[in-house]
């Protein structure tokens, strides 16, 4: 899979072939499994991950088989397709691709397209409650969006791959409103007045109920909220409005809540302002856009340090100047490339650093730029990996090992 197939998350555009005319005759070909299974459809720029895993944990805590299927990993492949926190099997995966190269090689499938068929094609031989598949890429034209679901998910609408999906809110709000179905409910994580009205067009033509998240979770105690860090404030939101409407208020809030103290032990979900060591505190964090890095700077605001050391690295198609806009310039700063084409250069990226940056350098890894960051952090300071979830994965590696 990995040497042979188009994998958009290593080689970038030349992978993103959207459509779904194959991924629907391969299905066809499997029996149509995503037909077998009861679906919740999450899209958004950011934050379909964690509002994947918190409902997940949720509907685990009451009882139910749940798998999620996500992208991209960090160093398991397996970690994409997950039934109660557990990677699909080896073998599994194996067998799929042995039974299917064929067919694979043949009709020129995408590394996306074959994990999704193999996630559903896992989750309805394993006969599970609920199926929490994430939308890969913008929603009309994504692979994933043959399913029927249940319930449609919106995050949010952020300005990232804007080179496929649009250059303004409102036309990457129109690509990601593809997912909304006929006479299926549909929530809205984010109510922003840029695309408040795209959703609500689209919803009507489909006679699809909408709801908006901030309406819903009013009164949701904010102890519960300020227990997390501020990035998932709004996914915790989502969430919960989601689980309203699957479940139509059945569950107690004191069990919602149960769950998404356990998101992390019950769905093994990683990188999102994940703390790993402490003297010095280590965090790590899959923020790698403008609108990522708003909320890591109000978890960021969240801490106690003295002095903040980042390690820093970005992938092309990502806008450092509206990044750094939410980034602090008094911390030390340690630039890197993850190791994939797909990576900005060093070079690049300090053509593109602001003027007032108070320190930093640059390295020829992630490993050098993070275990120069831990020889220069004090016991009091924190140091935080992010950018991206290559930079994360390839810290978390080395971290591994050591």
């Amino acid at each position: 899979m990995f040497n042979q197939l188009p994998f958009y998350q290593k080689q970038g555009a030349v992978a993103f072939k959207p459509g779904l005319e194959k991924i629907a005759a391969f299905c066809e070909v499997l029996g149509n499994p995503q037909d077998e299974l009861t679906i919740v459809h999450i899209g958004g720029t950011n934050g379909k991950g964690s509002t994947a895993h918190l409902m997940a944990s949720v509907l685990q805590e009451n009882g139910f088989q749940v798998g999620i299927y996500s992208s991209p990993h960090l160093l398991d492949f397996r970690e994409r397709i997950k039934i109660n926190g557990c990677y699909i099997e080896k073998k599994e995966v194996v067998a799929f691709i042995a039974t299917h190269k064929d067919y694979i090689t043949m009709h020129e499938l995408t590394f996306f397209e074959i994990s999704f068929a193999l996630a559903v094609t896992y989750f309805a031989a394993q006969k599970i409650d609920y199926a929490l598949i994430e939308v890969g890429m913008g929603g009309r034209l994504d692979a994933t969006n043959i399913v029927k679901p249940i319930l449609s998910v919106i995050t949010n609408i952020g300005l990232d791959h804007t080179q496929f999906l649009g250059s303004t809110h409102t036309a990457i709000a129109g690509e990601k409103a593809g997912i909304i179905k006929r006479n299926i409910p549909v929530v809205i994580g984010e109510e922003d007045p840029d695309t408040r009205l795209v959703f609500e067009t689209h919803a009507k033509k489909k006679n699809a109920p909408i709801h908006f998240a901030a309406a819903v979770t009013q009164k949701m105690d904010e102890s519960v909220l300020n227990d997390f860090g501020s990035y998932q404030t709004q996914n915790i939101q989502t969430a919960y409005t989601a689980l309203q409407q699957l479940l139509k208020g059945a569950l107690q809030l004191d069990t919602i809540y149960k769950g998404f103290a356990m998101v992390t032990h019950n769905t093994a979900l990683r990188g999102r302002w994940e703390k790993i060591a402490s003297h010095p505190t280590v965090i790590l964090d899959v923020s790698h856009n403008q609108e990522g890095f708003s909320y890591f700077n109000k978890s960021l605001a969240k801490e106690s340090y003295d002095q903040l050391h980042l390690v820093l690295g970005f992938v092309k198609d990502k806008n450092i100047g509206e990044i750094f806009k939410w980034l602090p310039k008094t911390a030390h700063y340690y630039f890197c490339a993850p190791d994939l084409f797909r990576a900005l250069p060093i070079q690049d990226l300090e053509k593109q650093l602001p003027n007032d940056l108070n320190t930093y350098q640059c390295f020829d890894s992630v490993e050098n730029a993070y275990f120069e960051a831990l020889a220069q952090a004090h016991r009091t300071d924190l140091v935080v990996v992010t950018g991206s979830t290559f930079v994360v994965a390839e810290a978390l590696e080395k971290i591994q090992v050591e």
